[in-house]
């Protein structure tokens, strides 16, 4: 099972998060973008728990 890879902050709903962009996400899979993540002082408002950095996927080999 992979990691559902949302393109957009949950929260301000303005930044994009491509798969390879810098986001934070919670064990649940909510994300947000990292001036968020940082305003709510990494806690999930969703949650309550950690946000951390999402793991980045590889691009595909051509």
């Amino acid at each position: 099972m992979s990691l559902e890879m949302r393109a957009l902050c949950e929260r301000c709903g303005t930044a994009a998060l491509p798969h390879d962009a810098v986001a934070r996400i919670c064990s649940h899979e909510c994300t947000f973008c990292p001036a968020c993540s940082e305003a709510m002082d990494h806690v999930c408002p969703n949650c309550g728990g950690e946000l951390v950095v999402r793991p980045r996927r590889a691009l595909p080999q051509a």
